[in-house]
């Protein structure tokens, strides 16, 4: 996600953070120390509050990442890749490779939810504990606190819209029902769309009536409609491209340049007669060994071409998408990534044959809308 550094790591993953968690922190935390604490528990000092008000914002972060752990370590039981975590002001997500059967999707969905019910549960139970002790209010009630809002946001996450985990619920039992997974992505995904338009017309009532609390409805509502819509338009994708293989999409052969250049030669030899705005790289043994943008290149200062060589500025090949010749082409458009864009290495014995692009992947999608059927 844009805007987002690595942290650390959970479970073997890569942990990272965006810019909006800090902001998040700070709205809990003045929203539990300086307006709920006082009311629960009114006659101490304003230090009292706010340090109360800190720990709770920083429990309720805490949950909000065991709640994303529990779906990066159910997939990886589950030999499903994951990319990372990243927590952010709307809780977290955890990026990662499709289930390859129901079962596993059911899995990895619904064990978010449980975690978030399993900490709230916890948390109340301990709340209610201390508060029969003297001297334990403010912790009895920051527990409280917790306790509720996990178990709101395991209710929430399991309405049935995607991208939240009922969604993801929900895709898996129409998988498990019908046998046909684009056609239950293609109805989840509309549930999500109409879903996200009712958060979004709720929200805006709210305001109208004076409650401001209604935009976050809102901007949740239009956060769901856009994932929602990428989802759908991802479904349409994978039906467009059923059982056809990379071999038949990719272009070959393919425009290449040597990965051991300086980035000043390999601008003169290379990238100057090409129209291409990335190409991949080849090492001094003839193997695939990533892509380089020229947007990178031409970011290198003059005075350093001579001497920084093109691979030092490469994305290398295990992280762009790679497939081999006789794999589904609809597995391998799921490895696309941003940051390499709509390209994928074809790649037989570490040899490149061939390259599958975002123009390849739309000439495909005509055909399936004309209703052709394979390449021409």
């Amino acid at each position: 996600m844009n805007g987002s550094v690595r942290i650390g790591q959970v479970v073997g993953v890569p942990l990272r953070m965006h810019w909006s968690v800090p902001l998040l922190v700070g709205l809990f935390a003045y929203g539990l120390g300086r307006q709920a604490l006082p009311v629960w528990t009114p006659g101490r000092s304003d230090a009292v509050y706010a340090v109360a008000g800190v720990a709770g914002a920083a429990l309720l972060t805490g949950s909000l990442l065991l709640h994303e752990t529990a779906h990066a370590a159910i997939a990886r039981r589950k030999k499903i890749n994951v990319e990372d975590v990243t927590l952010w002001a709307l809780g977290g997500t955890t990026r990662m490779g499709r289930p390859q059967t129901a079962a596993a999707a059911f899995a990895v969905a619904v064990s978010g939810p449980l975690a978030s019910l399993v900490i709230g549960g916890a948390a109340l139970g301990v709340g209610v504990g201390l508060q029969g002790l003297g001297g334990w209010a403010v912790p009895a009630v920051v527990l409280m606190w917790l306790g509720w809002a996990n178990l709101f946001l395991a209710v929430f996450n399991l309405l049935p819209a995607v991208p939240l985990d009922g969604g993801r619920v929900l895709q898996a039992v129409l998988w498990w029902r019908t046998g046909d997974r684009e056609r239950a992505d293609l109805a989840a995904s509309r549930g999500g769309q109409i879903m996200g338009v009712l958060m979004v017309a709720v929200g805006w009532i709210s305001v109208l009536r004076g409650a401001p609390g209604g935009l976050w409805i809102v901007f949740v509502g239009l956060f769901i409609m856009v994932v929602a819509g990428g989802e759908r338009r991802r479904a349409a994708l994978h039906t467009a491209l059923r059982g056809v293989r990379v071999t038949e999409a990719m272009s070959s052969p393919v425009t290449t340049g040597a990965d051991w250049l300086t980035v000043q030669r390999f601008i003169d030899e290379v990238a100057v007669d090409t129209h291409h705005s990335a190409l991949p790289l080849l090492d001094f043994e003839g193997r695939a060994s990533g892509m380089v943008q020229i947007r990178r290149l031409a970011a290198i200062p003059p005075a350093s071409r001579e001497t920084v060589r093109v691979r030092e500025v490469a994305i290398p090949l295990s992280q762009c998408a790679v497939a081999a010749p006789d794999e589904l082409l609809s597995e391998a458009v799921d490895r696309i990534s941003l940051r390499t864009g709509a390209r994928i290495l074809v790649v037989d014995g570490n040899h490149l044959v061939g390259i599958v692009t975002g123009k390849d992947i739309s000439r495909l999608m005509r055909r399936h809308t004309l209703g052709g059927k394979g390449p021409d």
